[in-house]
């Protein structure tokens, strides 16, 4: 057994005697009482059991384990104790979530069944949240690679807006969550089945027909759509489809601190994408922060300072002619990167990453790159 197992007793003499029936088998880790064991758990988790006592100073076994899954949900618990009370066994099962309850005097092979058990539960629990990570993780960069082959001027815009996401986040001085995160990197994914020439014309300030405008408005619909079938992406959907919508905050709302959840992710969400846009259009830094906050009057006063603040930001950018033997992951394309024979291979405003790295140097030896072209340089 390569997990470890935490005991808790108020009586040192029960923890060794325990740790000489366990030693050979199970890599123990003992706290005499429930605050040095929730202090152990903050400076050594994880561990895949904890089997605590039930009468112990300070806060019993049922109180103990209690905080336990609170701070180490997926750690098993158990309570091995001599208390064998009616009503604290059924606190100890329905407050703490006790996987086994054990009673004093335990045998070796029973205490050791039980262990085995739990780390058995431990490995499933864990196992399975591992599989989902892996899975969403892999799920979000297929999706994000889709639409860098299929449509780089939509997957640029989407690297644009979380950058300013993770600005705004960063200067109202909160966390950005994960689903905003994963929103912002997602928020354009319904704009796939969009022709490229459409939104490099919307992106360039041009007005759109009817058709091709509805079209694009569409667009946070169809990929909500998208990543509602998508197991823990609900709320990413929701803040997905409401980035061209209007976000309900209320009327008294004056700090970041009234909003929460995907109340104001959805707004940083929104807030981004109106910024990119006006800027990307050319409009002057201070008139991109106030049309941005046009679309929302109701927004607390410390995300509209936040947003004319990064509005107004220098940035330095140079533009640089290179080779692709010079060519590194960060810059940007500013022009289309030809062919030696004429035919467009990358759209201006195209992030290099790795990939299109590799992409432009497979090109460069197979049909040949027109040299040297234009970038930008640390925008």
């Amino acid at each position: 057994m390569t997990e470890r197992v935490l005991l808790v007793d108020d009586e040192p003499l029960v923890l060794e005697g325990l740790k000489r029936q366990l030693r050979k088998r199970v890599d123990v880790e003992t706290a005499t009482g429930g605050r040095e064991g929730l202090e152990l758990i903050e400076r050594a988790a994880p561990f895949a059991v904890v089997v605590s006592d039930m009468r112990m100073p300070e806060m019993n076994g049922s109180q103990f384990l209690e905080r336990v899954r609170e701070r180490s949900p997926d750690s098993v618990r158990m309570i091995l104790s001599g208390q064998a009370e009616i009503e604290s066994t059924i606190a100890a099962v329905n407050v703490g979530q006790i996987f086994r309850f054990l009673t004093k005097p335990c045998s070796t092979e029973a205490l050791l069944t039980a262990l085995d058990a739990g780390v058995e539960q431990y490995r499933l629990v864990t196992g399975k949240r591992e599989l989902l990570e892996k899975t969403l993780r892999g799920t979000v960069q297929v999706l994000t690679e889709i639409l860098e082959l299929t449509n780089p001027v939509a997957q640029q815009r989407a690297k644009r807006v979380e950058r300013l996401a993770q600005d705004i986040c960063d200067t109202l001085g909160v966390p950005m969550s994960w689903e905003l995160r994963l929103a912002a990197m997602l928020s354009q994914i319904g704009c796939v089945t969009l022709p490229e020439s459409v939104l490099a014309r919307l992106y360039a300030g041009q007005t759109l027909e009817d058709e091709a405008h509805s079209v694009y408005r569409s667009h946070p619909r169809v990929a909500a759509k998208l990543l509602e079938s998508i197991p823990r992406l609900e709320g990413v959907a929701a803040i997905v489809a409401n980035q061209l919508d209007e976000v309900a905050v209320g009327e008294q709302l004056v700090t970041a601190g009234d909003l929460t959840g995907t109340r104001l992710d959805a707004l940083i969400l929104k807030m981004a994408a109106l910024l990119d846009y006006w800027l990307g259009v050319g409009t002057a830094r201070d008139e991109a922060a106030r049309r941005a906050l046009q679309a929302a009057p109701q927004a607390p006063k410390s995300l509209a300072n936040a947003i004319q603040t990064i509005a107004l930001r220098s940035t330095k950018a140079d533009k640089v002619a290179v080779k692709v033997s010079g060519l590194l992951a960060g810059m940007v394309l500013d022009e289309d990167l030809m062919s030696v024979r004429g035919m467009r291979l990358l759209p201006k405003g195209q992030e290099i990453t790795s990939s299109i790295l590799l992409r432009v140097q497979g090109l460069a030896e197979s049909i040949g790159v027109a040299e040297p072209f234009r970038v930008i340089v640390g925008r």
